[in-house]
């Protein structure tokens, strides 16, 4: 539950639910376009049937709620805590300078309370004002659609400068890098924040030029779900940032498709075996095999 609360999407599209269900009966055609616009679209899969079966005793069986006001959501405790804690993170300052503090609760957790055992040490410099500066720029590219000139390092630590239109941020949990998306045919179209010694906005006329990554780039996994020990939500929530497609193949059993860059593919392994055996990789036969050498070689240490 602590996850619904914090990330709010169910409380969300429920609450809107009932602002409707206040004024007028709903129906699932009505309950279903709510979901998929205030939650995520595999929300579908548990809010529906929790009211339209009276799970959550919100709705009637014609389509009314006994609430007879509105539904306000005022922050509990815990989003406040959690709010807090998220504020100590280094990469908020990527985002913002506002502070955020509530004196009357405790972070719910601090860097102290966890270990991340399978994560690079040599991660982007998140409280470094430049890098700070250079990423507000680039996002800003991205949010309004103009081009950028950027200054970085190559490979072989030459300064380089060229020009693009920006597509979108990715960040590596297991790199601890944000990487910039742009159309540039250069370096497969991939540039990493952490080699950028200046990025500005370019004031001149630039041609787009459409450009996608190369196919080797792009990959896919699908792999079957049991839903035991609230697995579904915790693999929804595990991967939460990747393009997914999640189908309910028989009760208690779904099927998910990951769709993932490959410079991520290790950190896909790894998540997936994090999930033992109530995941089950079906295709593609490489990805496979990439779980079997990954069990051997942990076989092999003893692990």
């Amino acid at each position: 539950m602590i996850f619904s609360e914090l990330y709010s999407a169910y409380y969300n599209a429920v609450a809107e639910i009932l602002k409707k269900a206040v004024k007028e009966p709903i129906n699932k055609s009505d309950i279903r376009k709510i979901v998929n616009r205030y939650a995520f679209s595999e929300s579908i899969i548990n809010i529906e049937p929790a009211l339209i079966e009276e799970k959550w005793q919100l709705l009637l069986p014609n389509g009314i709620t006994p609430i007879k006001e509105e539904p306000k959501m005022p922050l509990t405790n815990i989003e406040k805590r959690w709010l807090k804690a998220i504020f100590q993170d280094p990469r908020i300052k990527l985002f913002t300078d506002d502070t955020l503090d509530f004196p009357d609760v405790e972070p719910l957790f601090t860097n102290e309370d966890y270990y991340i055992f399978d994560k690079y040490n040599d991660g982007d410099s998140f409280e470094d004002k430049e890098y700070i500066a250079n990423f507000r720029t680039a996002l800003d590219g991205i949010r309004n659609k103009y081009p950028l000139i950027i200054k970085m390092k190559n490979r072989y630590n030459e300064d380089i400068c060229f020009k693009f239109f920006p597509k979108y941020m990715e960040y590596s949990e297991k790199d601890d890098k944000f990487r910039l998306i742009s159309n540039d045919k250069h370096y497969g179209g991939t540039i990493n924040m952490g080699r950028v010694i200046s990025c500005e906005k370019y004031n001149d006329r630039l041609k787009y030029q459409k450009h996608t990554k190369r196919n080797s780039k792009n990959k896919t996994v699908v792999f079957e779900l049991i839903d035991e020990r609230n697995a579904l939500e915790r693999v929804l929530m595990h991967f939460a940032h990747f393009e997914k497609q999640v189908e309910k193949v028989e009760e208690e059993k779904y099927r998910v498709t990951i769709n993932y860059d490959k410079d991520d593919e290790t950190e896909i392994v790894i998540r997936i075996l994090s999930f033992g055996q109530m995941v089950k990789v079906i295709e593609p036969n490489s990805f496979v095999d990439l779980i079997k050498d990954r069990l051997l070689k942990q076989k092999s240490c003893g692990l």
